[in-house]
């Protein structure tokens, strides 16, 4: 962008999201946990997307021995290339289910599935949204990368500062315990679409929930963010009870209020802005035609809040969440014609989709769950059976080979 802000680029993971890099760890940590006979040596992950974390979810879980992995998303409510990247993987262990309702919809079953305890207990379900403790931890090295690397080029930086587009409120979440952990950050900035439930409570205090408007970056519609309440416990003061009286609140009223001393804090903890769809597709032209770079609607509306807060001039940092062509249509109202996109997502279009759809019903999602991890388990042990047939077979032709060579040896003798 300049000498003092520059663009950091998180999606050149398998899905072009942040979240591979995250995702790509889970993976291998449940299964080598699981292969050690940990929960039994299954596990049952059941996610909610808005669009990004399914497929990385799935890429990263695809294959794992021991996992079932059924990904949870709003029906209409992700981009075109969201869904095939989801739904064009064979693996007999991915589960793709659209849910007639919004991701909060979707994400709101999968809190009533961990709160039901036998049927927790029953499938091992575990968690792959950014409720998982290792999502925030994974995120929190590019924000160490990131500082190193702007410090190396500009020696006389001691700060550096980080807008994060934000949605469910993980990815900033890992930069305030990177401060936390003493990382010299800056600002952290807080940058939302329209539904900019965090841009209020950071500007005016208001965490009120409202209605989900659907827009260009759809991975950011959100009207409550899952982890925004580990951040409140640490606003309460590490209070669990105050924490707990105020989500209470919340969850009856929709409304969750603070002002004074308690603003002032949380206004020194992050700044927020807030980019519409006119804003976002004026900064997605603007950065094509002057820097010739294409940023993807969720990446420019953290570029734009650095704009609006007039910290382009000292040493920020822009997370770029998502490649532009995994988000054409919106892309193609500010830059037209678009760039080639990459031949990995191009190829998408050519292969076979797999897809469940569910009401907005919690019971109901749990029922197709265990009827689909039911048929897997069954599937893989008539296939471990044919398999061991097979082995002995060999092994008892194997045998008679010998025996028949024994003798035929004999014989000559």
């Amino acid at each position: 962008m300049n000498k003092q802000t520059t663009i950091k680029e998180l999606f050149h993971g398998p899905t072009f999201a942040f979240k591979d890099v995250a995702l790509q760890m889970l993976g291998n940590f449940f299964e080598y946990f699981l292969s050690t006979g940990s929960n039994d040596g299954r596990l049952a992950v059941l996610g909610a997307t808005s669009g990004d974390t399914g497929s990385a979810a799935i890429y990263g879980l695809r294959g794992k021995k021991g996992v079932d992995c059924i990904i949870l998303y709003p029906n209409g409510r992700v981009s075109e290339i969201q869904e095939r990247q989801m739904t064009t993987v064979p693996d007999d262990n991915i589960h793709c289910v659209s849910v007639e309702g919004t991701f909060d919809d979707c994400q709101d079953i999968v809190k009533a599935s961990f709160a039901n305890q036998e049927f927790r207990d029953r499938v091992k379900l575990g968690a792959v949204n950014s409720i998982n403790w290792c999502r925030v931890l994974a995120q929190t090295t590019y924000y160490f990368w990131s500082y190193f690397r702007v410090t190396d080029a500009e020696k006389d930086v001691k700060e550096v500062n980080f807008s994060v587009p934000t949605g469910n409120f993980g990815d900033i979440l890992a930069g305030y315990y990177s401060k936390r952990m003493g990382l010299p950050v800056g600002d952290l900035i807080v940058a939302t679409n329209e539904n900019d439930i965090l841009h209020r409570f950071f500007t005016q205090g208001e965490y009120h929930r409202e209605d989900i408007q659907a827009t260009i970056s759809p991975s950011m519609d959100i009207c409550v963010s899952s982890n925004f309440e580990r951040y409140l416990f640490h606003l309460a003061g590490d209070d669990s009870t105050t924490l707990a009286n105020w989500m209470s609140a919340f969850e009856s009223t929709g409304k969750l209020t603070i002002s004074g001393k308690m603003l002032d804090k949380a206004r020194a903890d992050f700044k927020s802005a807030r980019a519409d769809t006119d804003a976002t597709l004026k900064i997605i032209k603007r950065y094509n035609s002057d820097h010739e770079y294409m940023l993807c609607p969720h990446s420019a509306v953290g570029v734009d809040a650095v704009h609006q807060l007039n910290t382009a001039d000292s040493a920020t940092v822009c997370l770029a969440t998502a490649h532009f062509a995994k988000f054409g249509d919106a892309c193609s109202m500010a830059v037209d014609p678009l760039p080639t996109l990459p031949k990995q997502l191009s190829k998408l279009w050519k292969m076979q989709i797999r897809s469940s759809n569910c009401p907005n019903d919690a019971a109901v999602v749990q029922a197709f769950m265990e009827k689909r991890i039911a048929e897997r388990i069954a599937k893989h042990a008539a296939r471990d059976e044919r398999k061991k047939v097979l082995k002995n077979v060999v092994l008892v032709s194997a045998a008679v080979g010998a025996l028949a060579m024994a003798v035929s040896a004999l014989r000559r003798r």
